[in-house]
């Protein structure tokens, strides 16, 4: 696959190990013949290291060997995520590490969830772009502040602490966006 042609989200085989690209950033040349370089932000998916590299766009990196299959979150305990894959029924288990920052947007109920397969073994999730959780605590909201755009801490139905516009309260709601963890809407 060519380098212009990766987007982020997609998984490379850089080096020999598979790499979840987050970002990719476009650098134009500013000389005549010079080659446009394309700059990937990357995760990678056995070590969860981050991983950053610079290709020209005519460069090449195959892609890696993975399979994305639906799961379903079944429990949690100390160590491990325990994962149901909704279409054989295997279950798998991620260490409690490896997807730490996942674990703020995961329910029993969410649809949209993939596991990463490498080789045979789940290496990691894909979570979907925007997820709905409840609010479970917030200050109620001050009457008369509605001209202005301020926001207040609300803690999630998964622990996650998110800013809210004040007209948001306990029980609602609202759509998180997975990849900055930031308010989107009420759901």
């Amino acid at each position: 696959m060519h380098a212009k042609e990766i987007k982020p989200g997609a998984i490379v085989d850089h080096d020999g190990v598979p790499v979840l690209i987050e970002s990719v950033h476009v650098q134009t040349p500013s000389a005549r013949g010079a080659s446009t370089l394309y700059k990937f932000r990357g995760r990678n998916l056995l070590t969860r290291q981050k991983v950053d590299f610079t290709l020209k766009g005519t460069e090449e990196l195959p892609q890696a060997d993975f399979e994305r299959r639906p799961v379903k979150l079944m429990y949690t305990d100390p160590t491990h995520v325990h994962l149901l894959d909704q279409t054989d029924f295997n279950q798998y288990a991620l260490a409690r590490e490896s997807v730490e920052r996942e674990l703020a947007f995961l329910t029993e109920s969410l649809d949209g969830l993939y596991a990463i397969l490498y080789n045979g073994e789940c290496v990691g999730l894909q979570l979907p772009v925007a997820v709905e959780l409840v609010v479970k605590e917030t200050e109620p909201g001050v009457r008369g502040n509605s001209a202005t755009a301020r926001t207040k801490p609300a803690t999630l139905e998964t622990g996650l602490v998110v800013q809210v516009p004040e007209y948001i309260e306990p029980g609602e709601r609202v759509k998180v966006d997975t990849r900055t963890g930031e308010f989107l809407s009420r759901a």
